[in-house]
């Protein structure tokens, strides 16, 4: 094992952990709105990227073929997961509806934020409860085992590295839409697409596919 192997095998990591990370979820677009209020954006950050991080290790040590090995626990993760995903895409739905601005921190007229351990909650079941997560695993440590004993926990801390910076950029580069989501039609336009989004995947795990 060499410094290039090393190298090679972290940026393999780094490129597949963002390539099942960087798409539209239930997990990022938590993520993003809670960005864009600025509501504990570093403890919503920790939460996903020290998930992650437990997850990817889990997949290196080789539990994600475990976990598909056994096919009862990947359905009762379905049902639960899809119904908590379509309980929070109508609650996106009736914000909505009530769609609200982003005003000054001292404003009397500012909405209420949400509590940090309400928020925390909320991300950990968004992450936990998804099934198709446990696929990303079984994916991730298939991909980690085929670069040997030695390289493998290199590719799990690329990995890592990229859920870090992904959910850094998402979390705190949100605030410079803050402008943007001053203006209560934007806000109905978010909130419209993370019900819809919700319910999409909440309806794609009830009915398996």
């Amino acid at each position: 094992m060499n410094f290039a192997d090393i190298f090679n095998s972290t940026g393999l990591g780094l490129a597949t952990g963002l390539a099942l990370i960087v798409a539209i979820g239930a997990q990022n677009a938590f993520v993003l709105r809670q960005g864009i209020r600025g509501e504990h954006i570093g403890p919503i950050v920790a939460v996903c990227a020290l998930s992650d991080g437990v997850l990817i290790a889990a997949g290196v040590l080789g539990i994600g073929a475990l976990i598909t090995a056994a096919p009862a626990v990947v359905v009762v993760l379905r049902y639960v997961g899809a119904a908590f995903l379509v309980v929070y895409g109508g609650m996106a739905a009736l914000r909505a509806l009530r769609p609200q601005t982003l005003v000054a921190a001292d404003d009397s007229a500012a909405p209420a934020k949400r509590g940090a351990a309400a928020a925390i909650t909320t991300m950990l079941a968004l992450t936990w409860l998804n099934p198709h997560v446990y696929l990303d695993i079984a994916l991730l440590g298939s991909i980690a085992s085929s670069q040997g004993a030695q390289l493998q926990w290199w590719f799990g801390a690329g990995a890592m590295l990229g859920s870090i910076i992904w959910f850094c950029l998402l979390g705190f580069g949100a605030r410079f839409l803050r402008g943007f989501f001053a203006k209560a039609r934007s806000w109905r336009i978010l909130d419209g697409g993370i019900s819809l989004t919700m319910l999409a995947l909440g309806t794609t795990l009830a009915l398996g596919s």
